[in-house]
């Protein structure tokens, strides 16, 4: 007997197969206990509280404290007045660099806050450049299958794992006048004086610090890479090169837009490393001055007005997050995928 189906006859069981597909589907939903998702909620309640006090409403109060005043001095009396509802008042003496109905004059905090959003946009700049080529090369050693690889990564994760404030102070040492670098270098920089001795000092600590956070996150990317599609690139004829451009970057890119969206945020919010190593200082006295180091030092004048500053600093950092997750972490997902297969171990 025949088991051949003809084409006419195939055509009219495609629809009854996908229903009879579809049926346990179908009967799985109506067997669903109505009260399941109240038992969701009320089992993510917890959570959602936690998050709206620990995270909530400290963004919420510092909003509120940024549109009131700060007790001041009233020149009249010379009695301090309690501050009070203000407005716009403390973001225009910000953004504008207004101090009253003036200009705020050099050494005021105020005064220097464009030049300070540059600092910290420069140490973004570089630092996460320069960490992405340099873990993208320590992540392709770590994956390499060779003896002795385990060792390689644990070692390359020491500096991580290293406290900022324990890496701030080995380089402050390191930089030092009689430290190592003018040893090496056989020169007499005074690092922490110059302005670009100073930044490039932070820079280099920073990199060394945060480099093998960016190499794990890029080698979680690349174990993902399925090894069959190299094998099949290299008996089409493909070189290392076009392995690495054609293969290679397009499937580790949203493991590299991960690892770019983290250390760039962690850079914008900068802090000890250059308040340890310069005190935000150097040069002209605020040329390593980041934004969360300009927030601490308003808090001594006033915490409405560094309210204010703060706000701001949490809007432009989570612009930058928008603008990665919105214009790159979208099309990272839908550029990235790897083949099924055996895995890169």
């Amino acid at each position: 007997m025949s088991t051949e189906t003809s084409p006419e006859l195939a055509d009219e069981e495609a629809p009854k197969l996908k229903k009879r597909r579809k049926a346990p589907k179908a009967a799985d939903r109506e067997q669903i206990d109505p009260h399941q998702a109240r038992r969701a909620y009320m089992l993510i309640a917890p959570t959602i509280v936690t998050l709206a006090i620990v995270i909530g409403y400290p963004v919420v109060r510092a909003v509120w404290m940024s549109f009131h005043s700060d007790d001041s001095l009233d020149p009249a009396t010379g009695f301090f007045v309690k501050g009070g509802w203000a407005g716009f008042e403390n973001y225009t003496h910000w953004l504008l660099q207004r101090c009253g109905d003036t200009s705020c004059p050099v050494g005021n905090t105020a005064a220097g806050f464009w030049e300070v959003v540059w600092i910290t946009v420069f140490f973004t700049i570089v630092t996460v450049s320069i960490e992405l080529v340099l873990g993208f090369a320590f992540a392709m050693i770590m994956n390499g299958n060779y003896r002795g690889r385990g060792l390689v990564r644990a070692s390359v994760l020491i500096p991580w794992a290293i406290p900022t404030a324990v890496t701030a102070k080995l380089w402050y040492f390191i930089f030092a006048y009689n430290g190592i670098a003018n040893a090496l270098l056989h020169t007499n920089i005074i690092w922490f004086s110059d302005k670009w001795a100073a930044r490039s000092a932070i820079i280099i600590a920073d990199v060394w610090k945060t480099t093998p956070f960016m190499a794990l996150l890029i080698l979680a990317g690349l174990q993902l890479i399925s090894a069959e599609i190299y094998e099949a690139a290299k008996v089409d004829g493909a070189s290392a090169w076009q392995r690495f451009t054609s293969i290679t970057l397009p499937l580790v890119k949203p493991a590299l837009m991960v690892a770019l969206l983290f250390r760039t945020l962690d850079v914008l919010r900068m802090y000890d490393l250059p308040a340890i190593m310069t005190g935000g200082g150097a040069g002209d006295g605020n040329d390593t001055t980041t934004l969360s180091i300009l927030v601490v030092e308003e808090i001594r004048s006033g915490f409405n007005s560094a309210a204010a500053l703060s706000t701001l600093t949490f809007i432009f950092v989570f612009f930058v997050a928008f603008i990665f997750i919105r214009f790159l972490g979208v099309n990272a997902v839908e550029s990235g995928g790897s083949g099924g297969g055996e895995k890169r171990k």
